[in-house]
């Protein structure tokens, strides 16, 4: 597998730029490992006009947006970035996230409002460090909020936790939920109300640990011609708390129906899945990672396969590319992050855009930074 380093920051000519160095400072509290980012109104008229859009949220780094609409309002639910003085590794230890905070906005064009703690690495009782991005879900009046965080023995592990309320407080169950592994779980509920979760990332993610179906602790990945690694599908259960029945790959094929390999850098599956529905369609995207792109595949099932289709999403600034979307009163929305008020890679700020299809159902593909 071509493998570079999992933390080279992708170069962008902007961040280079006098401008942006004072358009984005961080101020961090040296006592809680909380921050405050604050752009200098002065140059905000320069350099943010090289930005598609804006951060949503300036007073915390949050990251890995999973974005839902909840009786008619919008919710998200993000990663919550802090400094936590860990030093860059190539397993990611400095993105050292303990809690997760919940987002709301009445509409697209509404103010966003900070609902305060969702969940904290302490209240669950199998964890050890590193609450990653998480994804929810509702369902008969119960909200569950997924998330993978390592276990005691440094193990990825995918829990979830429900509450009453889609803003939280949520409560984790005691242990994580059987069959699943690895990161960034994401949840789809179908228009027949049947639920599945994908989830996996490779490198810092561990996925590539599971390659035999149990876990080791060295990295086995497949030769460059040879499918590459992907991600995981499993079918919710009626209380959406576990899998039902077998964990299946995610395939992903080309226009000839082959299956994406391993050194296709540009179009292999690396982390951060996310499934939507769009004219009976299914659209399986996701990050390619060591390229920076969020890209997608098309497919007439939820568990595949999926024909790859093209670039949604080009690199934004910083190293990682996560993303969500939303459907809101007739409008398609992407939901993303990038490193505009930080310019580092582990301290992250989320933005939204609208997206749009083109007349025979692909995107259209999004240029979120201008450098």
């Amino acid at each position: 597998m071509k493998k570079h380093s999992f933390f080279r920051k992708t170069v962008f000519a902007l961040m280079a730029t006098t401008a942006l160095a004072t358009a984005c400072q961080s101020n961090t509290s040296a006592g809680e490992g909380e921050e405050t980012a604050t752009a200098s109104a002065d140059s905000t008229a320069t350099a943010d006009q090289n930005y598609l859009s804006q951060p949503l949220v300036t007073d915390i780094y949050t990251a890995d947006p999973s974005a839902h609409v909840f009786n008619g309002k919008i919710y998200i639910y993000p990663s919550h970035d802090i400094d936590a003085n860990v030093p860059e590794k190539d397993d990611g230890s400095h993105f050292a996230m303990k809690d997760y905070h919940v987002f709301s906005m009445d509409n697209p064009d509404a103010k966003i409002v900070d609902h305060g703690v969702a969940l904290d690495i302490q209240d669950i009782p199998w964890a050890g460090r590193q609450l990653w991005a998480p994804d929810a879900a509702f369902k008969d009046g119960t909200y569950y909020l997924y998330f993978p965080v390592k276990d005691k023995e440094d193990v990825f592990r995918i829990g979830v936790a429900t509450s009453s309320s889609p803003t939280g407080p949520f409560k984790p169950q005691p242990q994580p939920m059987d069959k699943t592994f690895s990161i960034d779980p994401a949840v789809f509920v179908d228009t027949d109300g049947s639920a599945y979760m994908y989830f996996g990332g490779i490198w810092g993610g561990q996925l590539q640990r599971w390659s035999t179906g149990t876990y080791k602790t060295s990295d086995e990945y497949p030769a460059d011609d040879q499918p590459a690694l992907t991600a995981k599908v499993g079918r919710l259960s009626s209380d959406m708390t576990s899998i039902s029945g077998d964990v299946q790959n995610v395939q992903i094929v080309d226009q000839d129906g082959k299956p994406l390999l391993t050194g296709d850098n540009e179009r292999r599956f690396f982390e951060a899945p996310f499934m939507h529905k769009y004219n009976g369609k299914y659209y399986f995207s996701y990050s390619t990672g060591d390229t920076h792109n969020i890209v997608y595949a098309i497919g007439d099932s939820p568990t595949g396969p999926f024909t790859y289709q093209g670039v949604l999403l080009k690199p934004v600034q910083g190293w990682t590319n996560h993303h969500s979307i939303i459907e809101y009163d007739g409008k398609w929305y992407l939901f993303y992050h990038d490193t505009q008020l930080s310019g580092k890679t582990h301290l992250r700020n989320i933005k939204m855009t609208e997206l749009k299809y083109n007349p025979d159902g692909t995107i259209q593909t999004i240029t979120a930074y201008n450098g």
